[in-house]
């Protein structure tokens, strides 16, 4: 079977995948959606250092070669890979990411030779997931969206006409660093009271932990105690939502979306969210039109098939070139 490999890398693990695709026919009618014909994990390995992260990954990808060419009879046609920070999606180039010490590492050349000098595509972890949740997932059909995952951090995929748009430097969608409390905590950014110090999960998790005096409390934990009424919590959620519903009204201002997807590890609390956030968006409107606020569709998977498709384009480039 005609498959490629794709690596979701994040902080503490990487998530990979061998996924069957095809390119899209030449005669335009859309290719199916990729399929995740198997599934791993491991840790990055990231306290040995930033060179030991490039050896797991590279190690990784070599070991899905060898299983997907005993499996399918063929060697995978091309790869993709998603990572966090700042990346130079034209050179190749993990340019920056703190969470794993990385500066300027030539990723896309490394992997290449690694799996024997097949294209290989490099993407930002969540522009690539929202390129996944855009084309088949919760935005497939929107001409223009949003995805927002809220985890440790916040930032966003703005997608247009069917891409993923960078940025003329490579930052585009970096929602989590608009001010919505002047005065409020600061952030590792520099600035003080950017959104995701209050409404990324990692932040509803230390508010809450602070608030029930557990410190291993967690911002699933939050959404339990909310589900069961706890004055606390409510209160903890209610910043958040706020917090949050202020970060989106200004992305609608700016960006005016057909449709906003939500994602991430707060996104998984389901109505506990989704119906407060909905009501104080609507109460922020003026001017803006409001879109449909969903979930996302495709969960943590978002990572790997977006890297899948990101791969698979590239096999389209070819075959038109």
């Amino acid at each position: 079977m005609r498959h490629v490999i794709a690596l979701d890398v994040g902080g503490t693990g990487i998530k990979a995948a061998l996924v069957g695709t095809e390119a899209p026919p030449s005669d335009g009618t859309p290719a199916r959606p990729p399929v995740l014909l198997h599934e791993a994990r491991r840790p990055t390995g990231r306290e040995r250092g930033p060179e030991a992260v490039v050896d797991t990954i590279l190690d990784f990808a070599a070991e899905l070669r060898d299983l997907g060419a005993q499996r399918y009879g063929l060697p995978a046609a091309a790869a993709g890979v998603a990572v966090p920070g700042i990346i130079d999606e034209a050179d190749g180039t993990a340019v920056y990411a703190a969470n794993l010490g990385w500066r300027d590492v030539p990723l896309r050349a490394l992997l290449s030779e690694r799996l024997g000098g097949v294209p290989v595509a490099l993407g930002h972890d969540v522009r690539t997931g929202g390129l996944a949740e855009g084309r088949i997932g919760a935005g497939k059909g929107a001409d223009r969206f949003v995805f927002l995952p809220l985890g440790t951090g916040i930032a966003a995929a703005i997608g247009i006409g069917g891409r993923i748009e960078a940025g003329a430097h490579g930052s585009a969608g970096e929602i989590g660093h608009i001010v919505v409390r002047p005065q409020g905590a600061p952030c590792g950014c520099g600035q003080r009271g950017c959104l995701e110090t209050l409404a990324s999960a990692s932040a509803v998790g230390r508010a809450w932990a602070a608030a029930c005096g557990d410190p291993d409390a967690t911002a699933a934990d939050a959404a339990k105690a909310v589900e069961s009424g706890d004055p606390r919590a409510v209160a903890v959620w209610q910043e958040a939502v706020d917090a949050l519903a202020d970060g989106l009204v200004t992305c609608l201002t700016l960006l005016d979306p057909r449709t906003l997807i939500i994602g991430g590890g707060l996104a998984e609390a389901g109505d506990t969210l989704f119906a407060p956030l909905r009501e104080a968006v609507r109460r922020r409107v003026t001017f803006q039109p409001l879109p449909p606020i969903v979930p996302a569709a495709l969960g943590d998977a978002a990572g790997c098939l977006g890297a899948g498709l990101l791969a698979r384009d590239l096999l389209s480039t070819e075959v038109t070139a």
